[in-house]
């Protein structure tokens, strides 16, 4: 075969980077949009809620339509980068909005004003995320690469989260005004959103033109199909079917956690605020250490030997959540550790499957559709954080949560633990076994790349489009490493 350079430590961090646009912000909404709703803009739990599972209803159309599009796109900045920098500024402006209480007393007036905001802001938020997302199966083609590649935006990702902490416990010590806090907020993550892009974009360019040009297509990428053929034909896929399933389980698991995060601290374990910052933190900072030391295990074994070595680590620990009782908080503090060891799979693991699924479905079809397999994966990671926030917001409100009583009723209390661990724990078992049944490994990778490489080279002697490119030509359906 032939090889690329290798893919350099420059790339790998300018890739990075640019994660910090979409993780800063999902940070702050996964921890903090539910509570700011409720008990700043003052929406219902269940309207609040509602909000959010709107907009991903959007999403539903406007994920798979940008990455559809961003494969077909022709451009001298290639099909990745002109999306990206052009949805950057809108999404900056809706990240400032989002955080702000507008001037309005009712309940209707302020949902109405949150879900429209959320249809601009979800689409901003996909036409930068979406392509970025995708690039990094343009990156490389190695196996190990595309997991380094992708630990390394599994770790900016889980930074994001953790600078997005940061960031609010500094603004919520120094600024008293709740509304005022919020605000301040989305002005720092729309600014650092725009300058990352930015990192990403120089510090890629020139490696995805290496790539291109060692890539000959072969089939252009307007080929004459419709997104809906398109979508069908990549759900024909079992692998890509695996790698939903898993993603699916373990990400809305891991994101009602997040969400009754502040609720279970300060509710269930009669915490300061302080606690829940340095509970998050516990969690993210493990997480973030332990994707070096995945991925290195990653190098001697496979994708999903991580995952199947990872998740069950989480499972105990969110498990185990249920069983606290206040005053445990050093116990609370080594479940989130343990919770974060696991939790570093699941930010990795997905990803890196998904450019070896594009290498195959390339071999099927004799198209790179990148853009359209990554939207299926972002939007379920987008519908998993409005779900969890919606059925989170859902129960409290049905169990008489009120967010200025001084004490809850008993439903709530049961409500809160539930969510945070025995539930997340049984969507994350889910998860393995969907990973257990993934079937591209290393060695059957290897295999498809040389198949590749052969038809490339066929097309390149023959001015006829290569024949029989539907003809499916995976490895076995059957798991293994």
């Amino acid at each position: 075969m032939q090889k690329l350079p290798s893919l350099p430590f420059s790339v790998k961090l300018a890739y990075g980077t640019g994660e910090l646009a979409a993780a800063v912000p999902s940070s702050l909404s996964a921890f903090f949009v539910l509570y700011f709703f409720t008990d700043v803009a003052g929406l219902t739990p269940a309207l609040a809620g509602s909000v959010l599972l709107f907009g991903r209803l959007w999403d539903a159309i406007n994920d798979p339509l940008v990455g559809w599009l961003s494969d077909r796109t022709e451009s001298r900045l290639g099909r990745r980068y002109p999306w990206m920098l052009l949805g950057v500024i809108p999404l900056s402006i809706c990240f400032v909005l989002l955080w702000t209480v507008p001037p309005v007393t009712t309940q209707w007036g302020l949902f109405s004003y949150y879900a429209v905001l959320s249809l601009f802001a979800f689409a901003s938020l996909t036409a930068v995320q979406l392509p970025y997302t995708a690039l990094a199966a343009e990156l490389s083609d190695d196996y190990d690469e595309r997991t380094a590649l992708i630990s390394m935006k599994s770790a900016f990702s889980i930074g994001g989260s953790i600078l997005g902490l940061v960031m609010a416990q500094i603004i919520f010590e120094r600024v008293n005004d709740p509304a005022a806090q919020y605000r301040l907020l989305g002005q720092l993550s729309a600014s650092l959103a725009v300058f990352m892009i930015v990192i990403c974009v120089l510090g890629t360019y020139r490696r995805y033109w290496q790539v291109q040009a060692n890539r000959p297509r072969l089939a252009p990428n307007a080929a004459a199909t419709s997104l809906l053929s398109d979508i069908r034909s990549v759900f024909r896929n079992a692998a890509f079917r695996k790698i939903l399933g898993l993603y699916l389980c373990g990400w809305v698991g891991i994101q009602l956690t997040a969400a009754m995060l502040p609720y279970f601290v300060d509710v269930w374990m009669g915490l300061p605020e302080s606690h829940f910052a340095r509970m998050a933190l516990t969690v993210q900072g493990t997480a973030i250490a332990m994707v070096i030391v995945w991925e290195r295990v990653a190098r001697l074994s496979g994708k999903r030997t991580v995952f199947l070595l990872g998740a069950p680590l989480a499972v105990l620990a969110l498990s185990a959540l249920i069983t606290l009782q206040p005053g445990e908080v050093f116990m609370m503090y080594v479940l989130g550790v343990f919770a974060g060891m696991g939790v570093a799979t699941m930010y990795m693991v997905p990803f890196s499957m998904l450019p070896d699924v594009v290498d195959l479905d390339e071999l099927e079809t004799g198209l790179r559709r990148e853009g359209l397999y990554f939207s299926a994966v972002v939007f379920l990671q987008k519908l998993g954080i409005a779900v969890a926030l919606f059925a989170s917001g859902s129960f409290l409100g049905l169990t008489g949560f009120a967010a200025d009583a001084e004490s809850q009723p008993l439903a709530v209390l049961w409500a809160i633990r539930l969510l945070i661990g025995p539930l997340p724990a049984i969507l994350l078992l889910g998860s393995l076994w969907f990973a257990y049944r993934y079937p591209i490994n290393r060695r059957c990778h290897q295999q498809i790349l040389l198949a590749l490489q052969d038809k490339r080279l066929q097309t390149q002697q023959s001015p006829l489009p290569p024949s029989n490119l539907n003809q499916p030509t995976a490895g076995p359906e059957g798991p293994g490493e």
